[in-house]
């Protein structure tokens, strides 16, 4: 299970996504500098202890409403080889020393354990506890059968979305999924109809106010 230390982070990630964040397709800000705060999220653990993976939401109060915005973060302790495109940036851990922190869509070890979380494989857990299962955070799928190890093959951006298109042992399902990364979360958006696979969690508006939002879908890739 992944240790959450309590100690510093400089810069903090707030700061570095409000500086990445502008740059995605995604972003509504149209120019704005984000107001960021942090609203919620889950955390999975690699089987291997090496990778940090932290599925964070954030929102921007900059504009006239806020917007809650999914950013799945991989956090190393050394560089990930191709992967210079998904950097968005470095920081001091006051434990760990220096962390490369990724957009975790194009990370194959959190691609593997999202895959894992939705087939029933890896468990949710709580973004701030050491080994604590976060029970809110439910995931399934729902095809014939749940597709075994998978292999990530292209990343695209959607205007709502991140596109994770993965190459699956046999289930039933011809070889090749999409992994839909939803990254602007709609409150009280969480029908899963339709779809092979889903994962749905909760974060906090402004005001306080809990809701309810789909993270990610898996549907059949296009052909």
């Amino acid at each position: 299970m992944a240790v959450i230390h309590r100690t510093t982070l400089t810069p903090t990630k707030l700061e570095l996504l409000t500086t990445w964040l502008p740059a995605q397709p995604w972003y509504g800000g149209d120019g704005r500098r984000p107001e960021l705060t942090k609203a919620g999220g889950f955390r999975l653990d690699d089987p291997q202890g090496e990778v940090g993976m932290e599925f964070m939401v954030v929102t921007d109060v900059s504009g006239d409403r806020p917007v809650s915005y999914h950013v799945p973060l991989t956090y190393r302790g050394a560089p990930l080889e191709g992967a210079g495109h998904a950097l968005i940036g470095t920081a001091e851990h006051g434990v760990l020393g220096r962390r490369w922190i990724y957009d975790g869509t194009h990370d194959p070890v959190l691609v593997a354990q999202l895959h894992a979380l939705v087939a029933g494989d890896a468990k949710a857990q709580h973004q701030s506890l050491s080994d604590t299962p976060d029970p809110a955070v439910t995931a399934g799928f729902t095809g014939a059968a749940a597709p075994g190890p998978i292999r990530p093959a292209a990343v695209a951006e959607a205007p709502y979305a991140t596109d994770i298109v993965v190459d699956a042992a046999d289930g039933g399902l011809g070889g090749r999924l999409t992994m839909r990364v939803t990254r602007v979360l709609r409150p009280g958006e969480a029908d899963v109809a339709g779809v092979l696979g889903h994962v749905v969690a909760g974060w906090r508006l402004p005001d306080g106010a809990e809701v309810r939002g789909v993270f990610a879908v898996v549907t059949d890739a296009p052909r």
